[in-house]
């Protein structure tokens, strides 16, 4: 394993910022290279355990000689992230100078276009200049995954329609419960390496079998543990030696049964009225049309202070948000539907 330091100035005297890059060398030419970073998201975690118990696995099939693509690991990819803290909070999503989520604005080029990402670095912010550096990195790989998590949430992920069914095997090595099938139009970091490898040579997109870009949600935040990170670090391995990356690991990745369906067949569930949440029904639940999810009390005290808020639909709830108090228009739940439900969903992202 080589160990390395990306340094990235600052954008006020007397500050830099340290980027640790993990490379694991194969030893065949034609064998996929593979890049990984979590905590983009600073204070999603899940990524960072799952990667450092991955890494064992990588060091032991690289001293046996059984290694044969690269692999790049960055397994806490935003260092301005992870400094800024709040009243004693992380603040790991949005950058505080800017107000930009870090997993937004990444540069849309093709892959032609990798080297002027690093064109002019030095006239960049920080934030900018760490975007274009993981940028770079990634698109010198076939396989890139993104490792965030949600707030309180099933396995999942989300995997560009140009790449599914293609990747089954990763959300079936992950144990994944849903995968959201996304557009590849926004500027997330996932979606701008997709939209390179989908225009390998300038070109209109194009399918690009034997690629790869996915954003993989490690379940919900709190969500680190010893026994789902080794699990999950075993499942990655399990997809690296599936794709040939690995050799000799016991290949074998079983079929994905889960649901895989469009960002339009995904029901957000927001509160209409603010008050104190108390959920009725949990993530991994599948619901019925005219369910109770929650109740919020919008009046303590009062008789009629509560707002009951019920399935439109029939699903399987994905994700929950783990605040106890909300206000008017917050998300509360992500529920996997099996028909469209969205036509007025603008291009790109579900949430920012």
């Amino acid at each position: 394993m080589e160990q390395s330091e990306i340094t990235i100035a600052g954008d006020t005297p007397g500050v830099e910022w340290r980027l640790p890059v993990l490379r694991f060398r194969g030893d065949t030419e034609t064998a996929p290279r593979v890049y990984l970073q979590a905590a983009l998201h600073a204070n999603e975690l899940p990524g960072t355990a799952v990667l450092h118990f991955l890494c064992d696995r990588l060091r032991k099939a690289e001293a046996e000689g059984a290694l044969a693509g690269d692999v790049t690991i960055v397994p806490q990819a935003n260092p301005i992230g992870a400094a800024q803290a709040h009243f004693g909070e992380m603040q790991g999503r949005f950058d505080l100078a800017s107000r930009t989520n870090f997993n937004r604005d990444f540069p849309l080029v093709t892959l032609a276009e990798r080297n002027d990402l690093l064109a002019g670095l030095d006239r960049e912010t920080a934030v900018k200049r760490l975007k274009r550096t993981l940028l770079h990195m990634a698109l010198g790989a076939e396989l890139v995954l993104d490792l965030h998590c949600d707030d309180e949430s099933v396995q999942y992920a989300y995997i560009d329609e140009a790449f599914w069914p293609e990747a089954a095997d990763l959300a079936a090595a992950l144990s994944m419960q849903a995968v959201f099938l996304s557009d590849g139009e926004s500027t997330a970091f996932e979606e701008a390496v997709g939209h390179a490898f989908k225009r390998q040579d300038g070109g209109q997109p194009a399918k690009v079998p034997g690629r790869l870009a996915v954003t993989v949600e490690l379940r919900g935040r709190r969500d680190v543990h010893p026994e789902t990170a080794r699990a999950d670090a075993d499942g990655l391995f399990r997809f690296l030696a599936a794709r040939g990356v690995v050799r000799g690991a016991g290949a074998q990745v079983p079929e994905f049964t889960g649901p895989a369906v469009p960002l339009d067949n995904i029901d957000m569930v927001r509160a209409l009225e603010p008050g104190t949440v108390l959920f009725h029904r949990d993530i991994g639940d599948m619901v019925e049309a005219g369910e109770l999810l929650a109740t919020i009390i919008t009046r303590p005290g009062l008789a009629d202070g509560t707002y009951q808020i019920r399935t439109e639909r029939a699903g399987l709830i994905a994700t929950r948000t783990s605040d106890r108090f909300v206000r008017r228009g917050d998300d509360l739940m992500k529920i996997v539907c099996e028909d469209r439900i969205r036509t007025d969903r603008a291009p790109g992202t579900l949430e920012d």
